[in-house]
């Protein structure tokens, strides 16, 4: 049990302090009064069993929560619970064997109210940063409807596909990425220190120099002079798309810009098109109301496009249209949305639709990123093989003028 260190005074009026265990701060207070004291300070003491391990505070407030360790955890809590463990002992048993030290203690704290009386929904909303408003709403329906394990299996079903999802983007983007830097890399140590060397080379040949080759020393020669301008005009370009981004004519056209730019926007629609679908299909199942469930993922819809497309479907929809109308009068989404959504409608299984439409997108995710990187690598070795040449062609051409002179 946690254990709580205390301030105060006793029955005769004399100040104490000590530290005692209890299942909550509530129940400590009860104990301590049993005792006769009347503590004026009562403090967890934060012990390596209630936070799983011991790190540094400092560790712990920077360190985020992957969505792969709140997805185990979420699993491991529905099984607890389905098989029976009270929910106060499932979430104890969790907090003490978690490896993260931020989730273990919100584990522990949310523990701790659920403890005192609190409902779980209510004591995990104590921890926005950790339990999203997701989260929180599907456990609020599956504490109202006695389907908690349920739901929380369906939680973790979902964490774990937004992770894999996730996690297959950054695995094929991670190459062209890495591909880009180490070409940057290149690129920049020929002009620094290759060929200037050349350049000196070339000018002790006293002739004059073909026109590639003139290029090549005026390039290399104005980048050495004039390097900093470049990083100075990248750094204020940064800063003004940042300062422009913040407004919300800039976020709209930007996020607008992302869902129409070349070989990448459609990989962002079907992305955030495969997270809609499949969000509101979790939400849906587990109980949640259409009009609330729209509001949730409106609100977790990062793109301002897409975001104000639902929120005119979610306004069409409370004043009593179906799902499907609105978001194909948006014409943001892709047209089999709105058609699932119409046969899920009929059907009265709207929910397994959502989820079919986020298979399907997710197929087209891992089809449309193997088609970008079978797109990129050739462009990107064509262009650094199309710079390599030329200053090798650079470099070359006086020297045969040279060597045909002496000839």
């Amino acid at each position: 049990m946690p254990l709580f260190e205390y301030t105060g005074y006793n029955a005769a009026g004399k100040k104490v302090s000590g530290a005692v265990e209890g299942a909550g701060r509530r129940a400590v207070l009860l104990k301590l009064k049993a005792d006769g004291i009347f503590p004026t300070n009562l403090r967890e003491e934060a012990t390596a069993a209630a936070v799983g391990a011991k790190a540094p505070i400092k560790l712990e407030l920077t360190r985020r929560v992957p969505v792969t360790e709140l997805a185990t955890a979420t699993r491991q809590l529905a099984t607890l619970l389905g098989a029976g463990l009270p929910l106060d002992e499932a979430l104890g048993t969790i907090g003490g064997q978690l490896e993260n030290v931020r989730l273990a203690r919100a584990f522990s704290a949310v523990r701790e109210e659920v403890v005192q009386g609190q409902a779980l929904h209510e004591a995990l909303g104590a921890h926005p940063r950790i339990f999203p408003v997701l989260f929180i709403n599907m456990v609020q329906v599956g504490e109202n409807t006695g389907t908690l394990d349920q739901v929380l299996q369906r939680l973790a079903d979902f964490l774990e596909e937004q992770a894999k999802l996730k996690s297959r983007i950054q695995s094929a983007m991670a190459y062209p990425v890495l591909m880009c830097l180490i070409g940057i890399g290149v690129l920049f140590f020929l002009f620094a220190f290759v060929v200037p060397q050349v350049v000196r080379m070339l000018e002790d040949l006293g002739q004059a120099l073909p026109t590639p080759t003139r290029v090549l020393i005026a390039t290399s020669e104005f980048l050495s002079a004039w390097w900093w301008v470049f990083l100075l005009l990248m750094a204020l370009g940064a800063l003004g798309v940042q300062r422009w981004r913040r407004t919300e004519e800039g976020r709209y056209k930007l996020d607008r810009l992302a869902l129409k730019v070349p070989l990448f926007g459609r990989l962002n629609l079907l992305v955030a098109t495969a997270r809609f679908s499949r969000t509101l299909g979790t939400l849906l199942r587990s109980g949640v109301p259409l009009l609330k469930a729209l509001d949730i993922v409106t609100n977790l819809m990062q793109n301002r496009v897409l975001r104000k497309a639902l929120e005119d479907t979610s306004v069409a929809v409370r004043e009593g249209e179906g799902l499907a109308g609105p978001i194909k009068r948006s014409g943001v989404f892709p047209p089999m949305v709105a058609q699932m959504a119409a046969v899920g409608e009929r059907s009265g299984d709207l929910e397994d639709m959502l989820f079919r439409v986020a298979d399907t997108y997710e197929h087209q995710v891992d089809l449309t990123l193997n088609g970008l990187l079978s797109l990129l690598e050739p462009i990107m070795i064509l262009v650094m093989g199309g710079v390599v040449g030329f200053i090798v062609l650079s470099i070359l051409l006086p020297i045969f003028q040279a060597s045909q002179g002496m000839g």
